[in-house]
């Protein structure tokens, strides 16, 4: 979601260049993501070569901030006094 919260779209082969995943890894993420309505697919044929673009919804977009405001609160809370 990291790239995608930077990225408008992002194809496959970039996603999996750019996380170091295996095919089978980074489709298996990507289907979570898909499925929790956090982005959304697009396929299409760029020539004769299938091409698979992904963009994070609304809902992708908020769960996202939610996170990274969470692990925030997180560390706030336990940041020793100095």
């Amino acid at each position: 979601m990291s790239v995608l919260m930077v990225e408008e779209r992002v194809d496959f082969n970039t996603l999996k260049e750019t996380l170091q995943l295996t095919d089978g890894n980074l489709a298996s993420h990507l289907r979570a993501l898909e499925e929790a309505q956090y982005l959304r697919v697009e396929k299409q044929f760029v020539g004769r070569k299938p091409n698979t673009t992904y963009h994070a919804t609304d809902e992708g977009r908020k769960a996202f901030t939610d996170h990274l405001d969470a692990l925030e609160q997180l560390i706030l809370d336990n940041r020793k006094d100095d």
